[in-house]
């Protein structure tokens, strides 16, 4: 009985010592609010903890939606289109003015009958013409590729939530990966076809020189030497004179048509091997931004089933 009476006599202690707390913290209100009338109405809200704080680190900020934006930025294919853009411009533009400076030289040196260059005014009428169409499928065409980078270059990335890709996309993909194949190799031959005209107007300049040297210089031998451009086949055999020897040719190597005409083959020349340049980084990056997407596809369908 002991035990249970000093339990009991234990609680109501514990209960009396809580009703003192309880009301000893009542009555500091209570002059609080006595001492203090208008802060009866006064609302405390609870103070917020760290976790219920917005961190300015975990929305992202402008900072990070610049990062994002460029890693989705397709470097490789960006600096292949500056560069094709440059070197269609440069062989189209040189190229074009060239052309119209060699027949400016032909009709006047060379080939004075204009029935014996007819056929080459044409063909050459004809390449200006395909220059104008070259320049303005490679300006769209370089356009859609450098978009094309950015769609593949976010897909492989992932910077828009989920992988998606479909079917149709990937065969466009696919598509221009053959296509820039195919003008890699067709620019290869125009770097090729671009040398020639580089070659024969170098081969006169040297012959010019030759002529200007002091060891010929002043000697009968002069007048003997010649250049016959018949021989490289852009016009026939029976044009006349079709060669030019001693001064003559001197003269022809000093006129501006001559020295323009030249250094702008050089650079047109350039120009195609930028071309070149800039479709081998195109084939690079768009055969590995396909081979990235068809393995992510196959990935994705295997994670489904």
């Amino acid at each position: 009985m002991k035990p249970a009476m000093e339990t009991a006599a234990e609680e109501n202690t514990e209960q009396s010592q809580e009703r003192k707390v309880n009301s000893r913290a009542e009555m500091e209100i209570g002059r609080y609010h006595w001492m203090y009338p208008g802060s009866k109405n006064h609302q405390y809200h609870p103070v917020p903890t760290l976790g219920d704080r917005a961190s300015p680190l975990s929305s992202p900020g402008c900072f990070e939606c610049c990062i994002k934006c460029l890693g989705g930025v397709p470097y490789a294919s960006l600096v292949a289109t500056i560069l094709c853009f440059s070197g269609v411009a440069l062989f189209c533009g040189c190229g074009h003015v060239a052309l119209a400076g060699t027949v400016a030289i032909l009709e006047q040196h060379f080939s004075t009958n204009a029935s014996d260059h007819a056929l080459l005014s044409e063909v050459i009428q004809l390449m200006q013409y395909v220059i104008y169409g070259i320049a303005s499928f490679f300006f769209l065409y370089g356009i859609i590729l450098l978009a094309e980078g950015f769609y593949t270059t976010s897909a492989v990335k992932e910077l828009h939530g989920e992988f998606k890709t479909t079917a149709c996309g990937r065969c466009i993909s696919g598509m221009f990966v053959f296509l820039t194949y195919v003008l890699g190799v067709a620019w290869l031959g125009v770097f090729g076809f671009s040398a020639v005209p580089v070659f024969m107007f170098y081969n006169i300049w040297s012959t010019c020189e030759v002529i200007k040297s002091p060891q010929t210089n002043g000697t009968t031998g002069v007048e003997q030497i010649c250049v016959d451009i018949r021989q490289y086949g852009i016009i026939p055999w029976n044009a006349f004179p079709g060669k030019i020897c001693g001064s003559a040719l001197e003269n022809i190597c000093n006129t501006n048509e001559f020295y323009m005409s030249y250094h702008l083959f050089i650079v047109a020349c350039a120009g195609a091997g930028a071309t070149v340049i800039a479709l081998l980084i195109y084939m690079m990056a768009t055969t590995y931004n396909y081979a990235v997407l068809k393995f992510k596809s196959r990935e994705d369908c295997c994670t489904k089933f």
